[in-house]
């Protein structure tokens, strides 16, 4: 066990000292608990190394904003240890650590196992929308809800101690912890690049999984190309707690026989440079005659903030706004989005002089003010993925009724009010 500082993770180590080490990595608000009906066999080879994510299983509560982030603290933390090359097995989130670490430091892992792992999960408005109903009813609709992610409704049923053990322990995991993985999870998308993962890879996948079922673990096996996929039957989303007789000999067999005894780096392939479009001048230049003409300044072109605009719009507004907006676009509309895009998103709120929640607050005032109640509306939507409480989002509008007028600030409470109570209301 583990007294860790905010760069590293709490974990624990078994086994015997001079074997290799093995990594598992847990799902989203489970512990390393989830693994233990694993241990007894898996220590027969390896010395295995769990850790619990920021905020799970009593962890210290320092949020991580992406999954590259977590895998580096758990670099750092086997870099303390010595640990410099190891096996991986990780479930869900756990196995998204896994994709980052053979992506980044592929001469750090010798073989990689990734469970009820995806890519892509979902989408990123679903996980934007986890993290408000969790921020506005704090975890307990997301616990009470496990057990029918996890598990198959059979398993559910005939083992109550374990579907209360799961419920409690999403109940005790830090809600800001939760929230950023939620974040994390929503900006992970590594389609394009698993073609560079260079290890043996198990991809292993339940059944009856309805989380990240078979056509995840199949879009893996085609993009990886050292890569064999494994369906345990009779298993939802956490297998190795479902059937960890059935997952624990999967990862005994590949391990055994896919472990990389080759401490070389494998190099990626070399990124290639991108080139901005050349921008024309606005006005030609006239050429005063007999002039010498000074030389062009190099790097002086500024880069076109229209990809970084869509990308915070997308952040802000969600992807199903963004693509129905773009996808109404016609040959009259297209350069308004392409202007909104490029300079209210990519200009203003790319700005760092303040954070998003104040943004929010600006823009719901300015909207209260002009009376624009559809654009009030997704931008609610907006203040609340931008970290704004329900609480807080009242106090800017009756902030707004003394200064933009009572009349203003009733139709903004009723447009406010239905938003919220879509969004923050947990689905059945």
């Amino acid at each position: 066990m583990s007294e860790t500082p905010s760069n590293t993770l709490q974990y624990r180590f078994d086994g015997p000292e001079e074997a290799p080490v093995l990594i598992l990595g847990a799902s989203l608000g489970t512990t390393w608990h989830m693994w233990d009906r694993q241990i007894p066999d898996l220590t027969r080879h390896w010395r295995v190394f769990r850790f619990d994510m920021p905020g799970h299983g009593g962890a210290p509560a320092h949020p991580c904003g992406s999954v590259g982030e977590l895998a580096e603290r758990l670099l750092a933390t086997l870099d303390e240890l010595g640990v410099q090359r190891f096996g991986y097995a990780g479930c869900a989130f756990g196995g998204a650590i896994g994709i980052e670490l053979a992506l980044r430091h592929p001469q750090r892992v010798a073989s990689l196992a990734l469970i009820a792992a995806s890519p892509r999960f979902g989408s990123a408005d679903e996980f934007r929308q986890r993290g408000v109903i969790v921020r506005s009813n704090g975890l307990d609709p997301i616990a009470r809800s496990a057990p029918e992610r996890w598990f198959t409704p059979g398993f559910a049923a005939a083992q109550p101690a374990i579907t209360d053990w799961a419920v409690q322990m999403v109940r005790t995991t830090d809600p800001g912890c939760y929230i950023a993985a939620c974040e994390a999870l929503a900006a992970f998308d590594v389609r394009a690049e698993l073609g560079r993962i260079g290890v043996p890879t198990l991809v292993l996948v339940g059944s009856e999984d309805q989380v990240t079922g078979q056509g995840e673990a199949r879009t893996l096996v085609a993009g990886i190309p050292d890569s064999r996929l494994a369906v345990v039957p009779g298993a939802s989303h956490l297998a190795p707690v479902e059937q960890p007789a059935a997952v624990t000999d999967l990862l005994v067999r590949h391990f055994s026989t896919a472990w990389q005894e080759s401490h070389a780096a494998i190099t990626p392939p070399p990124v290639k440079p991108v080139l901005s479009p050349p921008v024309a001048p606005v006005a030609p230049v006239a050429a005063i005659a007999g002039a010498e003409q000074p030389e062009a300044v190099v790097g002086a072109v500024r880069n076109d903030p229209y990809e970084a605009g869509l990308k915070v719009r997308r952040e802000v507004l969600g992807d199903a706004h963004v693509d129905r907006a773009l996808a109404a676009a016609d040959d009259f509309s297209d350069d308004f989005q392409e202007l909104i895009t490029r300079y209210a998103w990519g200009e203003v709120w790319n700005r760092p002089g303040l954070d998003r929640r104040s943004r929010s607050c600006v823009t719901l005032t300015a909207l209260v003010a002009g009376g624009h109640l559809d654009e009030l509306a997704f931008h609610t939507r907006a203040a609340l993925r931008n970290g704004l409480t329900p609480a807080e989002i009242k106090e800017v509008l009756l902030q707004a009724a003394v200064y933009c007028g009572v009349p203003a600030a009733n139709s903004a409470f009723k447009v406010a009010q239905a938003v919220i109570r879509e969004e923050t209301t947990p689905q059945e």
